[in-house]
């Protein structure tokens, strides 16, 4: 996983200043010191140790992933449970599933997450303030007119580093292995310089209700089409609602127009040729769109049993 990959290279950074006796010239019994000649190997090894360090560390640092979360939905399907609130803060097991998704990101190292609000925009930060108390540091963007699931990530360029940013539907209530899923993307950027954004994509029974991917033999995806006509359907294959897209795409985006990602970002992508990827996720994966009172009655039924079983993870 990404945060263990983290690790061990600060890891073995650190490791670099423990320098061998070797190296630090004799010890000098009547000083108690390495001798000064010892002390110049010693001085220059660390200085170029924390050189190397600091130029890793800050590498690292600018393409730590961050995250942001889609929450300016009304929730209309899910009222009365969202007449004071937006969607993601109704209650899953007495929790808001807002919170859920926060923790999930945190358990997978992302620290910093910005949330777009536009229907009831209090109530969001009311809850979960600054995310220091989840050991998140949250940035908000309010939205006067709603700019679609795009148009929120443009409005919020300025919080992007040059890292890859995960952006999260804020309906999805989901204990995907993000860990899993930027390998994929990190790797597929090491492979293909022109990709752009990686989405994950699960099997659903109801293909004219989502947006559909097709994948070549390499995973690249070839078509996207959002909400089928029955006619149109070619495949079982759909966006989960958690994708992986690098920095340069948000120029791709026009600023402060409604612009959605599976009717206007994606095609104009594939149009222009900025490669997309799919990743499937495991079946053993939970993951559910609580867009109706059906579903929201479905994840109060499975999601305390979900969370029981997988009580270990950093994120329950």
């Amino acid at each position: 996983m990404l945060t263990d990959r983290v690790g061990r290279r600060l890891g073995e950074c650190g490791r670099i200043v423990t320098t061998p006796d070797s190296l630090c010239g004799p010890w000098s019994e009547s000083r108690g010191t390495p001798s000064a000649k010892g002390d110049m190997v010693l001085d220059y090894m660390i200085s170029g140790s924390m050189a190397e360090w600091s130029s890793t560390a800050a590498e690292h640092a600018l393409r730590t992933p961050r995250a942001i979360v889609l929450a300016a939905g009304e929730g209309t399907r899910l009222r009365p449970l969202t007449l004071d609130r937006p969607k993601p803060m109704v209650p899953i097991d007495g929790k808001p599933l807002l919170e859920y998704t926060l923790k999930w990101l945190r358990g997978y190292g992302i620290q910093d997450v910005a949330i777009n609000l536009h229907y009831r925009p209090e109530v969001i930060p009311h809850y979960f303030g600054d995310g220091s108390a989840l050991g998140l540091c949250i940035t908000y963007s309010h939205e006067d007119v709603i700019l679609g699931t795009a148009g929120a990530v443009r409005k919020m360029a300025g919080f992007l580093n040059e890292g890859p940013l995960v952006v999260v539907y804020g309906d999805v209530l989901t204990d995907l292995d993000l860990g899993a899923l930027l390998d994929f993307h990190l790797q597929t950027i090491a492979r293909d310089p022109s990709a752009g954004v990686t989405m994950s994509l699960y099997h659903v029974s109801n293909p004219t209700e989502v947006g559909l991917v097709g994948l070549d033999d390499h995973g690249r995806v070839t078509c996207f089409v959002e909400k089928p006509k029955p006619e149109e359907v070619f495949t079982d294959l759909a966006n989960t609602g958690v994708l992986i897209i690098e920095p340069n795409v948000v120029a791709h985006i026009p600023p402060n127009v409604f612009y959605d990602f599976g009717l206007h970002l994606f095609p104009q992508l594939l149009q222009s040729g900025v490669a997309m990827y799919g990743w499937v996720i495991p079946d053993e994966t939970y993951l559910l769109d609580i867009g109706t009172l059906e579903k929201y009655a479905q994840a109060q039924r499975e999601w305390p049993q979900r969370c029981s079983k997988c009580s270990a993870l950093p994120f329950f």
